[in-house]
């Protein structure tokens, strides 16, 4: 739907940054490959998925070569000055690092900025072409309090012709070596090309389905990441840039390492309080918990513990 002038200017005083970005797209009636270009002229280098990534909130521009694109974006668009990048101060919305775990601003920023880079390499598309259904994902945490594995089964319907792909994203716990992290498919998926970011703790694995997936078809896929290189682990953070869909995360802890305490925990965005925090009761035997999301919504959900 076009948007017009008047709606622009409010939410360029509103926010949040990717809403008011992807009105400014649609009110110039400029295309992202008409925007790249525009930028490639003025000396700025941005990928086509970067900026549906910004638009989408899914997100966002935080390194310095990112900011100096936002400001190259509001001449593009004629838009005023430092009105995109004010909305970036206003901590609006939520990162796509996956696992944000207790960490420095600056190390969220880097991440988020390996995630960018390493999907660029990948040549994701724009948008990706999928929306997930639902999502299960199995964390263990090992005995010596690491996370030691990942697992996720997930449904994906296609809202694109063509696709036969989904790049999974991975962020250790600090000192995780993210070349010593093994990406194992597990069902109706194989291994393609796997980038990784030592510093960041990120790494990017790319899932083939031997498929195309055609518009409104859906796809059920399992894989891993084995793990187990990083320091003690306190929590499990997944963010989401969009909603929809259901989301079911079940920690399992090791027999040797019992946390005293767990509790599930949501966020606006990765620097905002916590809320809806809920005590959850550790399983006798099978020493696990787990919460369910129906119709997630944007921002971040997750499970934190104590240990002893």
């Amino acid at each position: 739907m076009q948007r017009t002038e008047a709606e622009l200017a409010q939410v360029l005083h509103t926010g949040p940054f990717h809403l008011a970005l992807r009105t400014a797209f649609s009110v110039r009636g400029l295309p992202l490959q008409r925007v790249q270009h525009h930028l490639a002229h003025r000396g700025v280098k941005v990928g086509v998925t970067s900026l549906s990534y910004w638009q989408q909130g899914a997100r966002r521009p935080q390194r310095a070569e990112s900011l100096r694109a936002v400001g190259a974006l509001e001449e593009v668009l004629e838009l005023p000055r430092n009105s995109l990048l004010r909305l970036l101060g206003d901590g609006d919305s939520p990162t796509a690092s996956e696992r944000p775990a207790t960490r420095s601003h600056r190390s969220v920023r880097e991440a988020s900025g390996a995630v960018e880079r390493l999907l660029d390499a990948l040549e994701s598309p724009a948008d990706g072409g999928l929306h997930t259904v639902g999502h299960q994902e199995r964390v263990r945490i090992g005995a010596g309090r690491e996370l030691r594995r990942r697992d996720s089964q997930q449904v994906v319907r296609a809202h694109r012709d063509g696709i036969d792909r989904y790049l999974a994203v991975y962020r250790g716990d600090p000192g995780c070596d993210p070349a010593r992290v093994e990406v194992v498919a597990r069902e109706n998926c194989r291994t393609g090309r796997v980038r990784r970011d030592r510093r960041s703790g990120v790494l990017v694995a790319e899932l083939l389905f031997d498929t195309r997936l055609q518009v409104g078809q859906t796809y059920l896929f399992g894989y891993g990441f084995d793990d187990g290189t990083g320091g003690p682990c306190g929590e499990y953070v997944r963010g989401f840039g969009s909603g929809g869909g259901q989301y079911v995360l079940q920690v399992r802890f090791d027999e040797a390492a019992l946390p005293v305490r767990c509790r599930r925990f949501a966020q606006t965005t990765a620097g905002a309080p916590r809320g809806d925090r809920t005590d959850l009761a550790l399983t006798g035997r099978h020493r696990t918990v787990h919460l369910v999301e129906q119709g997630v919504r944007p921002g971040l959900v997750g499970i934190d513990w104590d240990w002893e």
